[in-house]
Parts: C-alpha cells; structure tokens; sequence
C-alpha cells in the first residue's frame, strides 16, 4: 500500500527508528514501526482490517479517519488516498478500494 505522510515529523520518525524511540519512548516506537510495516506491506486496506492493532473507522467528528492501536492510549490515525471514499450502495466503506493512505497523526483521542 502506498503510505504518506502528513507532516515531516511523521516521516522523520518513520525513516529513523533512534529518533522515534527518543520521541516516542520504546514501546511506542515499536508499535508505529509494526502498524508502519503492517500498511506497507498490505495491498489494500482490507489487508490489515483483522491485523492485530484493531484498525477500524473512526466516526463523529472524526468521520472519514481510520486509527489502529500503539501503546494503550495512543493510536496511529490515517485517511484514505482516495477522495471521496469508497462506498457501496448501502453506504458501508469499501476496504477493498481502499490502496493508499496518509497517516495523520499519534494521539490519544480519548484523553481529550
């Protein structure tokens, strides 16, 4: 799967494991690599739905997000390359269609 990035510092820490660690602590460091592996290894998004590290959509304000585990609270949150998502007709996303994706940000949404 093609796999962006939305800000530099994302990336940075994506393409250096010793300063993901240094900012992110080892724990964390180790979960964003093996969700980072797990996307790019995957051909759609359906790949990784029932990987470890509960990957699923997010809904009300966050709506058109997906997120996965790291260390409990964290989570890695990304959206789709395409634009609009990809839908049935009953409105459910197509994973499937799913073949690229833009990671956002590591958050603790629930701690707001």
């Amino acid at each position: 799967m093609n796999v962006t990035f939305k800000t530099n510092k994302l990336k940075k820490l994506a393409n250096d494991y010793s300063k993901c660690q240094r900012e992110l602590g080892a724990l964390r460091a180790k979960w964003f690599q093996k969700r980072l592996n797990d996307l790019h290894d995957a051909e759609t998004l359906e790949d990784v739905r029932f990987l470890p590290g509960n990957f699923h959509e997010l809904t009300g304000d966050r709506k058109g997000q997906w997120a996965c585990d790291l260390d409990q609270p964290y989570r890695l949150v990304f959206i789709p390359h395409e634009d609009p998502i990809p839908v049935n007709e009953h409105g459910q996303t197509l994973w499937v269609e799913i073949k690229g994706v833009e990671l956002i940000e590591i958050v603790n949404y629930h701690g707001k």
